[in-house]
């Protein structure tokens, strides 16, 4: 009896300490799927790539995708999540620069958004990407891709009017083309070409005339 007493209470004892590994596994499932997509969706784009070669990349079996994500469309709403966390991780960097100084700050974007798309391997962006992939404005991804950036251009209105421009709006416009312009160059001129280096430049010569003229 003493012996059968000592036996339950191990296996007790034990038992708890299985469920963390569980958990822990989970996670870390999730997590390699996700840097799998995040890899693969943005080289290869999110219609071609199928389960197969995201499970392979994460190494996981599928029955672990499928405990995670419901669908091929969750995984791309985790995908653009993730993307859009790391743009504005950016944008507020280039902000946080210049104190105070919005004019500067508005500059800081571009300087920074030129060494950014001009490395190797840029893609484009993530958010146009997938939108190009996904035409029909209802899909759930086109929703996201439409509140990115409409917060962009709040942004960049804010800047703008801070910076003292004489017609925000006007100058927040021009930005947002300039950038979803950047972005686009980066897939057909090749990497370092002199066009992609001309942002800042570019950037610079409409912002002074923007708020020059409302000096």
């Amino acid at each position: 009896m003493g012996n059968e007493i000592n036996d339950t209470n191990a296996v007790a004892e034990q038992a708890p300490k299985a469920r963390p590994r569980k958990v822990t596994q989970a996670q870390d499932a999730q997590a390699q799927i996700l840097d799998a997509i995040d890899e693969l969706f943005y080289r290869e784009g999110a219609r071609a790539v199928g389960v197969d070669a995201i499970v392979k990349r994460a190494g996981v079996n599928k029955m672990s995708l499928y405990r995670q994500f419901a669908s091929k469309d969750a995984l791309m709403l985790h995908y653009l999540a993730g993307r859009e966390a790391r743009f504005w991780k950016y944008f507020d960097a280039s902000v946080a620069k210049h104190p105070g100084k919005p004019r500067e700050q508005l500059q800081q974007v571009f300087v920074d958004m030129a060494e950014r798309v001009g490395r190797p391997g840029y893609r484009g962006c993530p958010f146009v990407n997938i939108a190009v992939e996904f035409p029909d404005p209802a899909h759930p991804v086109r929703g996201v891709v439409a509140e990115n950036k409409k917060q962009l251009m709040a942004r960049l209105l804010k800047l703008a009017t801070q910076a003292g421009a004489r017609d925000p709006q006007a100058l927040a416009d021009g930005a947002a083309l300039l950038i979803e312009g950047g972005y686009t160059a980066t897939q057909t001129y090749a990497p370092g070409h002199p066009l992609i280096a001309a942002l800042p430049q570019v950037a610079a010569a409409m912002i002074a005339t923007a708020c020059d003229a409302a000096d």
